[in-house]
């Protein structure tokens, strides 16, 4: 069973970075698409990151490429989002998802596991 636990959230002004870290278990990320949305009020939830490592994919949501990263450390099984000059807009709750399978789909349908999510606000 694949357990994901987000942490990292927080309360910054615009242009300060926070990050995101996901703990998963029962899984490895060579077998897993990782990914990180976001949904913030009265919005559907969107793709922000994700990536599979044993291919190489990668995938970045408009709104955040340039500065949001995803990384990973394999030796604790964590994956992080890296968020750098946040804007307002970011503000949000960040969910950690996994699925199995080869390519990065932005519909939450198609993800298998998620967390609880980490609430991220950031003031003007």
């Amino acid at each position: 069973q694949v357990q994901l636990v987000e942490s990292g959230g927080g309360l910054v002004q615009a242009g300060a970075s926070l990050r995101l870290s996901c703990a998963a278990s029962g899984h490895t990320f060579g077998s897993y698409a990782m990914g990180w949305f976001r949904q913030a009020p009265g919005k559907e939830r969107e793709l922000v990151a994700g990536r599979i490592w044993s291919l190489g994919s990668t995938y970045y949501a408009d709104s955040v490429k340039g500065r949001f990263s995803i990384s990973r450390d394999s030796a604790n099984n964590t994956v992080y989002l890296q968020m750098n000059s946040l804007k307002p807009e970011d503000t949000a709750k960040y969910y950690c998802a996994a699925r199995r399978g080869t390519v990065i789909p932005t519909s939450t349908t198609a993800w298998n596991y998620w967390g609880q999510g980490t609430q991220v606000t950031v003031s003007s």
